[in-house]
């Protein structure tokens, strides 16, 4: 495999969005389930160190999730609250810096996407707008107007928390099913109160959310919003389903004090709507004149599916394409998933153009904090 274009316009330093960074490339979030009880240990910022150390511009945490009993969908998935766990994530901070880079987390709640299951000694319930799963399904009563207000201001403690313990930005994770965007999606939003209705009137959870961050960490903390159009159980599933209904989900999300859009899509060369070859990151940033990150793919030849469909993960892949979209101000900032999972050095490679050294995305790497 070789490199059909230069990779340098991801090393060009960035500013946008009150965020500075040392180049383009950013981590993706990847959930990884290693930290027991919840609290991330020495491995966990030995692991995101390792990262930063071979150039990462901006780490982008695993969903980290708020204080909320019915927030986790997975044991081991790292909290985001509580005195023990968020003195790992001060030395998590304290090693990405030492080591030059710079790091987000991501805040979620995971809403119906919670399974039972997986918690047998728990009698917690999932929660949701209207209490329903991915597909429609009943699993719990819907949230009531105080329970929202409730998890709006977890959201903003959070928010608070990232920004006294050192992070440089907060990402609020609002894509793939989770509760934010159960909100969105009209499956699963059934509401006739102020957070149901149209596509716009679906976003208020997500703007009471996005203001409340924005009030607890003050004017300048950069805001990373993280949305998408598909879901688990639906790859083609669309919110927006041209750009003018883009552009108004997009609207109040922006105005309520987002800096930057994490625009999420299982392969980032593919157009989001006929008649352009702009995808998601790219209309978003047309549309708001925000910055936006895209994310889907990147360095590998084939999505992330395929390692559980096929049996297959990925080899490494070209980027021609991608620099070109990324020369032509199609997006700003570009996030790596499983390539940078299975090779903390992949950015360092790509730089130095060490080509025959980047390494194929296997089972193992979903097994290991290497």
């Amino acid at each position: 495999m070789t490199l059909s274009k230069t990779a340098a316009a991801l090393f060009k330093p960035f500013e946008g969005g009150r965020l500075k960074l040392a180049n383009r490339i950013v981590m993706a979030p990847m959930t990884r389930c290693f930290s027991p009880g919840g609290v991330p240990g020495p491995n966990v910022a030995g692991y995101y160190r390792r990262r930063a150390e071979n150039g990462v511009g901006l780490i982008i945490t695993e969903g980290t999730v708020i204080n909320h009993p019915a927030a986790e969908a997975d044991q081991g998935v790292p909290h985001f609250y509580g005195e023990e766990a968020l003195e790992g994530w001060a030395r998590v901070v304290r090693e990405v810096h030492e080591a030059g880079g710079k790091i987000a987390p991501q805040i979620w709640h995971t809403g119906t996407a919670r399974s039972r299951e997986k918690f047998p000694d728990s009698n917690v319930d999932p929660v949701g707008p209207s209490g329903l799963s991915l597909t429609g399904e009943p699993v719990s009563a819907p949230l009531t107007v105080e329970e929202i207000a409730g998890l709006v201001q977890a959201y903003a403690q959070a928010a608070a928390d990232a920004k006294r313990l050192g992070f440089d930005a907060v990402e609020i994770h609002g894509a793939h099913g989770y509760l934010i965007d159960q909100f969105f999606w009209e499956v699963t939003n059934k509401r006739t109160d102020k957070y149901g209705g149209d596509m716009v009137d679906r976003t208020s959870f997500a703007v009471e959310v996005i203001e409340a961050v924005r009030a607890a960490v003050g004017p300048e903390f950069p805001i990373i919003f993280r949305f998408s159009q598909w879901k688990p159980v639906n790859y083609g599933a669309k919110l927006a389903v041209n750009p003018e209904e883009l552009d108004r989900f997009l609207a109040p999300l922006s105005a309520a004090g987002v800096d930057i859009f994490h625009a999420s899509t299982r392969r980032f060369w593919e157009p989001e709507f006929e008649g352009s070859d702009l995808n998601l990151a790219g209309w978003t940033r047309k549309l708001t004149g925000k910055p936006a990150i895209t994310v889907g793919s990147v360095g590998l030849d084939s999505v992330f599916t395929s390692l559980f469909e096929e049996g297959k993960g990925g080899e490494p892949a070209g980027i021609g394409n991608l620099v070109e979209r990324l020369e032509r101000d199609e997006f700003d900032l570009v996030a790596v998933g499983r390539a940078l999972l299975s090779d903390p050095a992949w950015a360092a490679k790509i730089r130095d153009e060490r080509i025959e050294e980047l390494k194929p995305f296997t089972q193992e790497a979903l097994s290991t904090l290497s």
